[in-house]
């Protein structure tokens, strides 16, 4: 009997009853259905609710430490003309911050914007290569969320919750829709920018099986820590150990039946084939110059933000699911022009170069690409002399910025509008549970029925929240 629940929550079970793991992404209910009594007719009629995908993987490009949407993608004149007065108390009443006074005085943008293609999209003169593709994304201003500190925002946008232990989108969409691709992962790490405040845990698979985590792969040196094979070892020798490995490890899984066992088969398996896979793909000498130039490749690049975006490109061409791309150095207490300065010159290029390499390859209509912090910033300064800042910006949860493109969005557009000082949602407030349905839902999934029994409650990226950004779907 224990075998037989094992086998119902793994998300293989969809391909084998003939339903499809495009369009499903019901494993953990299936589980459900049969401990209640429900029959499998019953929840293929459930698979009727479920959407059409418009895509079939995801490029997240997540900015760590939270850009300044005041100074890149929603601009204030009002903060202009109120710049160096006090927030009115009205505006900050009941309000929480990281670091500044609520009745800080205010800071105008730093750079100039200026409106952008068919669309008209305002953006930032930081952004000048985002503003040549302004009419292949969708911009979203008023999203918001429930956490003000980096790590637990990070988290929380990663994985729904701001405490570690919850699996992360990526791990949602590896149990709920497998791998495409044989020889890699369906989750796939790439890192730039220095350390993440919300650490591995936004990468984990929490309470999901172990085989739907997600792998980080290096710019430079191995692709894959522990995965090269000594240099003492033979090809031959290295199977047969596998093998023998495998079979021990298959007689524990027919004693005990647990996913632990099973999911450490797959990834001696899994392994053995990125042993050669990895290093070819990670291998840019395939790309012609053109291309290196366009991202902005210098050469001996060590691992930047640019190499990963085309990484990412590559990956996605090879099937990987889900290619999560963090890029840190966006927290700015202090001096918040020269510090988006550097970040955009080491951002912007790439993100744009990312949009037109998919779209000139036909992979951007099921590409979807989402860029995005973990929240704002404030439309007050901080400044400390005590700790030797000035011209900064501090936590800002109430609203945000984030831009999709591909995978079925309506783009050309902007979505939401915050008051005149940019601080609070005035039309079309968007939470970060709604991003990540709308995400779910441009690959087919309803995020209301992707859940796993943990516990002894049902889990989801969601949480008990979130509705699909109807504005943003083509």
């Amino acid at each position: 009997m224990q075998r037989l629940k094992k086998a119902n929550t793994r998300r293989q079970l969809f391909h084998d009853c003939g339903i499809g793991i495009g369009k499903v992404a019901l494993a953990s209910l299936f589980l459900q259905q049969n401990a209640k009594g429900g029959d499998r007719q019953s929840v293929i009629g459930d698979l009727q609710q479920h959407p059409a995908p418009h895509a079939k993987r995801v490029i997240y490009l997540f900015m760590a430490g939270a850009p300044s949407q005041l100074d890149l993608f929603d601009y204030k004149p009002k903060l202009v003309e109120l710049e160096g007065k006090p927030i009115p108390p009205s505006v900050i009443d009941g309000q929480r911050y990281a670091f500044i006074q609520p009745d800080a005085a205010v800071l105008a943008p730093r750079f100039p914007f200026r409106r952008h293609g068919e669309s008209g999209l305002e953006i930032s003169d930081a952004l000048p290569k985002l503003g040549s593709v302004a009419d292949q994304i969708a911009l979203i201003r008023t999203v918001h969320t429930d956490q003000f500190n980096h790590s637990p925002a990070q988290l929380f946008i990663n994985t729904g919750s701001g405490i570690p232990g919850r699996p992360s989108m990526g791990s949602w969409l590896s149990y709920g829709l497998g791998n495409e691709a044989t020889d890699l992962p369906a989750f796939v790490v790439l890192k730039s920018g220095g350390s993440l405040s919300g650490g591995s845990a936004m990468w984990s698979s929490g309470f999901l099986p172990g085989e739907h985590q997600g792998v980080p792969f290096r710019g430079t040196g191995e692709p894959i820590l522990h995965v090269k094979t000594p240099d003492n070892i033979s090809e031959k020798s290295q199977i047969r150990s596998i093998d023998f490995i495998n079979a021990m490890n298959q007689k524990r899984l027919d004693t005990l039946g647990l996913d632990s066992i099973q999911t450490r088969i797959e990834s001696y398996e899994m392994a053995y084939r990125m042993q050669s896979r990895a290093p070819e793909l990670m291998d840019l000498n395939q790309e012609d110059q053109r291309t290196l130039e366009s991202y902005g490749i210098t050469e001996n690049d060590k691992g930047s933000f640019a190499k990963n975006c085309l990484l990412a490109r590559r990956l996605a061409e090879r099937g990987v699911r889900f290619i999560q791309v963090y890029h840190s150095g966006w927290d700015h207490h202090s001096n918040v022009q020269q510090g988006l300065k550097r970040q955009c010159e080491q951002t912007d290029q790439a993100c744009a170069a990312l949009l037109q390499d998919l779209k000139r390859r036909g992979m951007l209509e099921d590409t979807l690409v989402v860029w995005g912090g973990e929240f704002g910033r404030t439309p007050m300064v901080e400044a400390s002399a005590a700790l030797g800042r000035k011209q900064g910006r501090d936590h800002h949860p109430q609203a945000f910025s984030m831009w999709l493109a591909g995978g079925g969005i309506k783009t050309g557009q902007s979505i939401g509008k915050t008051d005149d000082l940019g601080f609070h949602p005035i039309e079309d407030a968007v939470h970060v549970h709604d991003v990540q349905a709308t995400i779910l839902h441009q690959l087919g999934i309803n995020h209301e029925r992707l859940t796993f029994h943990h516990a002894g409650r049902d889990f989801r990226l969601t949480d008990v929240h979130g509705n699909v950004i109807e504005k943003l779907i083509s």
